[in-house]
């Protein structure tokens, strides 16, 4: 039973030092060490949990753990994640035991706030699925470099990008049952079907997280995104577009500008910068023949700032100063497109606007009538 976990599962690894865009030159990450290594309670730089089994793959973490200490100790060979609550264990038997009755298994916590092509995004509030959202903080460490909140959740926002037919799949052990979430009908008694087991060899669970991003509540810089990450099995597949999509769509629903907390990491500053080229692309290529194409305009369309806008621009390479060292400067249609066919960019939107099910940014939110349905719909921890 113990092995049937991760007996055959493969593992991820860390993408190596050289080619990391996130690890610093090794000047910077000598020095870090250095100074590191003189401070008598410092955390180690380097990852001191050795691997994860996350349901049946393993993956290398990238980066020391924030694991509390007195539960996980200072070093840890291997640490068992449950993949739909994040609690975790260094014991596999209580850990399987928990894989049976965990309350996350059917869907995560919160409320469902978009759904399209396979894929769902539920917003989970910090201050109500507090267990949660610390749990799902410290997993994502082990692959951040930079995320400083762990426990102090209450003033932020998750939004979990939810799999429903994810690859590589998750497969439970075997002989381990779950709950199939049955569809939204009725019986001829009016009662709602009772719930299937499945014990199949091997079952698959009803859904797999498979990345989130996180915003704070109330943003004085009006970021539309504080942290955000596609777990490492899932990475290389389009899901960081659909969760920049889905923060700069809910920005518009809003109706407040903004963008990602600065500065960002070289990874993450080169992710933005494909989902902004994309967009822009896109709306330039759309906008009428004959329509006069500003900085404003554009911003107002994608709700990218206009400082994002303008570098972005300058990357494509496809503004055509007015004059030698003039500071006016036009859009080259003709060089976006040319752009799109030399990298074969897909212009199709990451997320659709008719997919979302909450209507962001409406007032009628906020009337007192719907106050304590909205709460009971938010679910509990």
């Amino acid at each position: 039973m113990s092995s049937s976990l991760v007996s055959s599962a493969p593992t991820i690894a860390p993408p190596p030092l050289p080619s990391n865009p996130i690890t610093a030159s090794p000047t910077a990450r000598t020095k870090r060490l250095s100074k590191a290594s003189r401070a008598p309670n410092a955390r180690p730089l380097e990852p001191n949990v050795i691997e994860v089994g996350f349901g049946n793959l393993l993956v290398r973490p990238w980066y020391p753990s924030f694991y509390p200490e007195e539960l996980v100790g200072r070093s840890v060979d291997r640490l068992y994640v449950c993949q739909w609550c994040f609690k975790y264990s260094k014991v596999l038997m209580p850990f399987l035991g928990h894989l049976k009755v965990c309350e996350c298994m059917a869907n995560p916590p919160g409320e469902k706030v978009y759904e399209q092509g396979g894929y769902s995004l539920w917003e989970v509030d910090g201050e109500e699925c507090k267990l949660y959202a610390q749990n799902l903080s410290l997993f994502a460490k082990l692959f951040l470099d930079t995320k400083s909140v762990f426990y102090d959740v209450t003033t932020f926002l998750y939004y979990v990008l939810v799999a429903h037919d994810p690859s590589p799949s998750i497969t439970l052990p075997e002989g381990l049952q779950h709950t199939t979430v049955p569809p939204a009908t009725t019986q001829e008694d009016g009662a709602p079907p009772a719930p299937s087991t499945s014990a199949s060899a091997p079952p698959r669970p009803p859904h797999q997280v498979v990345g989130f991003f996180s915003k704070e509540k109330m943003s004085w810089d009006n970021n539309n995104l504080a942290c955000i990450l596609v777990f490492p099995p899932w990475q290389k597949q389009g899901l960081g577009q659909i969760l920049m999509g889905a923060s700069y769509e809910m920005s518009k629903r809003e109706g407040r500008l903004g963008g990602p907390e600065k500065p960002l990491s070289e990874l993450g500053r080169r992710a933005y910068v494909h989902y902004w080229s994309q967009t822009l692309a896109r709306a330039i290529l759309a906008a009428p023949a004959k329509s006069r194409l500003t900085v404003a305009a554009l911003r107002d369309e994608t709700f990218i700032v206009a400082e994002d806008i303008i570098a972005t621009l300058q990357a494509m390479d496809v503004l055509e100063h007015r004059s030698r060292g003039g500071a006016d400067a036009l859009i080259n249609k003709a060089r976006v497109r040319e752009w799109v066919e030399r990298y074969g960019v897909d212009l199709r939107c990451p997320v659709d606007p008719e997919g979302f099910l909450k209507e962001y940014g409406d007032e009628d939110d906020d009337d007192e009538g719907g106050s304590e349905e909205d709460e009971e719909d938010q679910g509990e921890e």
